[in-house]
């Protein structure tokens, strides 16, 4: 098991600052997953903690110990690489026991160590055969047990699921978060899939333009998020935001204004997920017309224009049997406890 500290690490490239001053801790044996948009610096701040990117500034610090000048193969954690790495000339049995190789261990010990992974990964019947004749997911599972025979400290994951179609991906999320159980060993994975963040992450820290904006469990940081980024970051379809309107705004947007309940003065605007609103009778809610549908199977995402509010609203309905059509004449209604206010700086109020 193995913790991880991050105290203001900062990274520039010449006069470019692109890690600007985090702090992140991540627990012995947490699953730990940053999520963020491309370009965001997520990825370069795990090849900072694996020593394949140097520290410009800050203290990184790994069980305790100051790393920032360690040798990446003194730091006890194996990278699990999003291109698989495999090497083309080598079995299966050959990539995996090759680090071990290199480290001297003896024929008998490496196949043993092998074989073992093999068997977590349920990749046994597949030690001898190349790369060449091995699916995508059968690659990552390869790498993945790579990383394992050196039995590391802390695994980390680059994005290593987005060469994978859909369906795999899904069963990969599956066989990591077994994988985690299982070794109980620290994790910290870095995905720009906030379903990937969503579901295997015991926390996620999500990032934005070198920082970071919010750690927390999923659930509590979908449902609380620190501020406008992360709650439009998080969830598909994506938050509605909606702007407080002005005393001669249409009757319409204040009417709906008023589903919000009791807002502070300081609220500029509020947030509401689309699954927080839903189609009423007539009666009940605001006037809307129907400018989309999509069909989802189970569900289906009603878009709706509501007179006087600039953007196009979602709603999340889990009858897709609903009778609705592009053109429609609508009514809708908030839950008010589920609805979000941002103050001026887009911070959560």
């Amino acid at each position: 098991m193995c913790h991880i500290q991050l105290k203001a690490i900062s990274k520039s490239y010449a006069n470019n600052d692109v890690i600007k001053g985090i702090d992140i801790s991540v627990e012995d044996g947490e699953f730990m997953v940053f999520v963020g948009p491309s370009g965001c610096g997520k990825s370069t701040t795990l090849r900072m903690i694996a020593g394949l990117e140097s520290i410009s500034s800050g203290d990184l610090f790994i069980d305790g110990v100051r790393s920032n000048d360690m040798h990446p193969s003194e730091r006890g954690a194996a990278m699990v690489f999003q291109s698989y790495a495999l090497y083309p000339h080598m079995t299966v049995r050959e990539n995996m026991g090759f680090s071990l190789k290199m480290a001297g261990l003896k024929r008998a010990q490496r196949d043993e160590q092998v074989a073992h992974a093999a068997d977590i990964l349920q990749i046994s019947d597949l030690l001898d055969r190349y790369p060449k004749e091995l699916s995508g997911g059968q690659r990552q599972r390869v790498a993945i047990g790579r990383a394992i025979v050196r039995k590391p400290k802390v695994f980390l994951f680059d994005e290593p699921l987005s060469n994978l179609d859909a369906s795999l991906r899904v069963s990969m999320r599956i066989e990591l978060s077994r994988l985690h159980k299982q070794l109980k060993t620290t994790m910290i994975y870095v995905t720009h899939d906030q379903v990937e963040a969503m579901t295997m992450g015991d926390r996620i820290a999500i990032f934005n333009a070198g920082r970071v904006e919010q750690i927390g469990r999923p659930v509590d940081v979908y449902r609380r998020p620190a501020n406008k980024f992360v709650a439009q970051f998080l969830g598909s379809p994506t938050i509605n935001f909606i702007a407080r309107p002005t005393p001669s705004s249409a009757p319409e947007l204040l009417s709906l204004w008023n589903q919000f309940g009791s807002l502070s003065s300081s609220a500029v605007s509020v947030g509401i997920r689309p699954e927080n609103i839903r189609l009423v009778a007539s009666q009940e809610g605001v006037p809307a017309k129907v400018v989309l549908v999509e069909y989802l199977g189970d569900t289906l995402i009603v878009h709706f224009k509501v007179n006087g509010c600039e953007e196009i609203l979602k709603a999340r309905q889990s009858d897709a049997q609903l009778p609705v059509e592009v053109g429609d004449l609508i009514n809708v209604q908030v839950n008010p406890d589920a609805v979000l206010a941002f103050d001026e700086q887009g911070k959560l109020i």
